[in-house]
């Protein structure tokens, strides 16, 4: 059996295909990663089998899109079970948006830097390997995961920032890459600042490793952006791998749990290629 049709057997298997129920996706648990203005952001934890809180295991944090006004922590629930199922430490995470906290990207991606960083602080706690720990998401939860590896700066005042916020890998699936008129999100943010939170304008050298899936026919997030910003990193030394989906439109990665109507190839597909891509940078073993 193929490598793809074992993957897409064992989702299978779990009841996560075409046919996932509700209750097979609720996580071990919740916790409070942040209080911020009295609103209490969690963290939605999905345990692998026979995990013990001494393990050291990789770890996977995944941030819901939304074009920082909206979304949930559960479109990442099919995606964080699979990948807790294949033995990582998966989290779904909330943060801050414009529909319900009257915010802006700055404070999605400085809620994004703190779910990071919580990870890391409580690593030993939550059994995860501090070094090994992975930013993912989607569209503007793509945005968040982006930057927090590559923007610096734009920390919530107070936190411990020796603690470092920034990932050891990142997976982006249509993610907001620009910022400007060329991208998606210029009218979220005031004239002097449409570059400040834009990583294909603030690529450096030194930026860990990342795998960016985009489809060739997004309406939403222009592909020209996943391609312009895969050469601007590799131009800059830093691995990225882009891993196009032809003729797919915006949201194609989201798997019949979120998205009704779905099927799970192109979801199976993103899952593969992941596991694939954190095994040859040694993050998943």
């Amino acid at each position: 059996m193929t490598h793809t049709l074992a993957l897409s057997a064992a989702l299978l298997a779990c009841g996560l295909g075409a046919s996932a129920k509700e209750p097979e996706l609720s996580p071990s648990r919740s916790v409070t990663y942040k209080t911020v203005d009295g609103t209490e952001l969690k963290l939605d934890i999905f345990n692998p089998e026979g995990f013990k809180a001494t393990d050291h295991r990789p770890a996977v944090v995944f941030f819901f899109g939304g074009g920082w006004s909206g979304g949930s922590a559960r479109q990442f629930f099919q995606q964080a079970k699979v990948m807790a199922d294949q033995g990582l430490v998966a989290f779904s995470a909330d943060y801050r948006v414009k529909s319900r906290n009257k915010t802006t990207p700055f404070e999605c991606v400085k809620d994004g830097k703190s779910a990071i960083r919580w990870v890391r602080e409580h690593a030993a706690e939550l059994g995860v390997d501090p070094i090994r720990i992975i930013a993912a998401g989607g569209s503007a939860g793509g945005h968040v995961a982006a930057c927090t590896g590559i923007i610096e700066g734009c920390e919530e005042a107070g936190e411990k920032t020796e603690i470092s916020a920034a990932p050891n890998a990142m997976i982006l699936f249509n993610p907001v890459l620009d910022t400007t008129d060329k991208g998606y999100g210029a009218k979220s943010f005031k004239p002097e600042q449409q570059t400040e939170l834009s990583p294909c304008h603030r690529v450096h050298q030194g930026i860990v490793p990342t795998l960016v899936f985009h489809g060739t026919a997004d309406r939403t997030v222009p592909f020209e952006n996943a391609e312009r910003f895969t050469k601007l990193m590799k131009d800059a030394g830093n691995v990225c791998v882009l891993v196009p989906f032809e003729g797919k439109d915006h949201g194609f990665f989201n798997g019949s749990f979120f998205r009704k109507g779905n099927g799970d190839e192109d979801f199976n597909l993103t899952i593969k290629h992941s596991i694939d891509f954190l095994k040859a940078q040694g993050i998943f073993k």
